[in-house]
C-alpha cells in the first residue's frame, strides 16, 4: 500500500495546510495507518511540507562550526582553507574568535 488515493491526498493537504505541524503529521499517519516518514514524504512531493526549525539548547538557531569559520575567513579577508584544522576546535572557542573579529 505506497499509493494514495486522491481523497487521501485532498485530506492529507488540507488537514496539513489548516494547521503545519508534527502533530497533524502524527495524525495523518495515525488516521491513514501510515507511517510519519510515508506521510512526509507525500506532504513534500506536493510541495506543502515544511520542515520544522529546531533551536539549540540556549534558543538559538544552530550553526555549524563550518559555517563559523567561513564567517571568520570572510571577515579577515581570508581563504577558509588557511584556517584548516580549526574546525577541530571547541565550538565555544569559534564562538568567541568570530566574537572578538567583530561577528555577532
Amino acid at each position: 500500500m505506497s499509493n494514495y488515493s486522491e481523497n487521501e491526498v485532498k485530506e492529507m493537504l488540507e488537514v496539513y495546510t489548516a494547521n503545519p505541524c508534527r502533530e497533524s503529521v502524527n495524525e495523518l499517519a495515525e488516521k491513514m495507518g501510515r507511517s510519519v516518514k510515508s506521510i512526509i514524504g507525500k506532504l513534500s512531493r506536493e510541495g506543502v511540507y515544511r520542515r520544522e526549525k529546531y533551536l539549540t539548547k540556549t534558543g538559538e538557531n544552530p550553526v555549524t562550526k563550518v559555517e563559523i569559520l567561513e564567517e571568520i575567513a570572510e571577515k579577515l579577508d581570508l581563504d577558509v582553507t588557511k584556517l584548516s584544522g580549526l574546525e577541530k576546535a571547541p565550538k565555544p572557542v569559534l564562538k568567541l574568535l568570530a566574537e572578538r573579529v567583530g561577528l555577532s
